[in-house]
C-alpha cells in the first residue's frame, strides 16, 4: 500500500488513504508480533519444557513402578506355589517302619521345597524393597506436579490476558483508522457530507471513485444532531448501569465522551442506538462511549 501510494501520488486523496491504511496495518502487525512473543514466553515455552522434560521423567518412573509391581506379584505367586508344594510334601511321608524308602524320599522332597520357599522369600523381600523405593520416587515426582499446575494456571491467565490486550489494541487501531478516514474532506461518501450536493459538483466518474466508510456516529445521525439529541434526552428511569473504564479514550467529536482508565461512569442505551455504543455520563458531561472500552459493573 505504501509503494502504491508513492506511485499514485501521496498527496492525492487515494494516496493519503493508502498511507493511513498501511500505517494501521503496520500497527496491527506489531501487535500480532507482541502477542506471539508474549504467548511464547508466558505459555508455549513453559508448557513445552514441562512436556519434554518433567513429564517424560514422570512417565518413565511410572512405567518403571508398574514393572516393579508386576515383579512383586510374580514373586508373591512363586512363594505361594512353593509353600503349597512344601505343605503337600510334608503330609505325604509314610512313617511306618515297613516303608522306610517312602519316608526318605518324602523327607528329601520336603527339604527341597523348604529351600525353594527360602529362595522365594528372599526374592520377594528384594522385589518388595525395589517396589517401595520406586513407589516413593514416583510419589515425590507426582507431588511436585501440584506446584507445576499452579505455575501453568498462571501461565494460562497471562496467555488469555495477552490475547485480550491484542484484540483490544486491534480494535483501537481500527477505530482510529476509521476516524482518520472519516476526516478526509470531500473524499468519502458518508453522513457528514451534505445530503443533496449540487448535481453539477459531482460527476459520474467522481461519484464512482469515492469510497464509503461507516459514519463515526453510527445510528445517531450527524455529529451536531447527535450532540443535540444527547443533551436533550434524559436518562431512562431504569436501565442505567455503572461501568469501569478499561482504557483511555479520546473523543473524536463533541458527541463523544472522553474517558480515563479506571474511572467510574454511568451508562445507558437509547432506542435505535448502535449496540457497540452507550451513552455515558460523568457529572454534568454526557456523550457516547464505545462498549469495548467498558466493564459493566451492575
Amino acid at each position: 500500500m505504501s509503494e502504491a501510494a508513492s506511485e499514485l501520488g501521496p498527496t492525492t486523496p487515494y494516496g493519503k488513504t493508502l498511507i493511513k491504511v498501511a500505517e494501521a496495518e503496520k500497527r496491527l502487525g506489531a501487535a500480532e508480533r507482541d502477542l506471539i512473543h508474549t504467548s511464547s514466553i508466558s505459555l508455549l515455552t513453559p508448557l513445552r519444557n514441562f512436556l519434554e522434560g518433567d513429564w517424560k521423567t514422570i512417565s518413565k518412573e511410572r512405567r518403571l513402578l508398574q514393572n516393579r509391581r508386576l515383579d512383586l506379584d510374580a514373586c508373591k505367586a512363586r512363594l505361594k506355589k512353593a509353600k503349597a508344594a512344601e505343605a503337600k510334601a510334608t503330609t505325604v511321608p509314610d512313617f511306618q517302619e515297613t516303608r522306610p524308602r517312602n519316608y526318605i524320599l518324602s523327607a528329601s522332597a520336603s527339604a527341597l521345597w523348604n529351600d525353594e520357599v527360602d529362595k522365594a522369600e528372599q526374592e520377594l523381600r528384594v522385589a518388595q524393597t525395589e517396589f517401595d523405593r520406586q513407589a516413593e520416587v514416583t510419589r515425590l515426582l507426582l507431588e511436585g506436579i501440584s506446584s507445576t499446575h499452579v505455575n501453568h494456571l498462571r501461565c494460562l491467565h497471562e496467555f488469555v490476558k495477552a490475547q485480550t490486550t491484542y484484540y483490544a489494541q486491534c480494535y483501537r487501531h481500527m477505530l482510529d483508522l476509521q476516524k482518520q478516514l472519516g476526516r478526509f474532506p470531500g473524499t468519502f461518501v458518508g453522513t457528514t457530507e451534505p445530503s443533496s450536493p449540487p448535481l453539477s459538483s459531482t460527476s459520474p466518474t467522481t461519484a464512482a471513485a469515492t469510497m464509503p466508510v461507516v459514519p463515526s456516529v453510527a445510528g445517531l445521525g450527524p455529529p451536531a444532531e447527535a450532540a443535540l439529541c444527547l443533551e436533550e434526552v434524559a436518562p431512562p428511569a431504569s436501565g442505567t448501569r455503572k461501568a469501569r473504564v478499561l482504557y483511555d479514550y479520546e473523543a473524536a467529536d463533541s458527541s463523544e465522551l472522553a474517558l480515563l482508565a479506571d474511572e467510574l461512569i454511568t451508562v445507558y442505551s437509547l432506542p435505535g442506538m448502535d449496540p457497540d455504543w452507550l451513552v455515558g455520563e460523568r457529572g454534568n458531561k454526557k456523550g457516547k462511549v464505545p462498549v469495548t472500552y467498558l466493564e459493566l459493573l451492575s
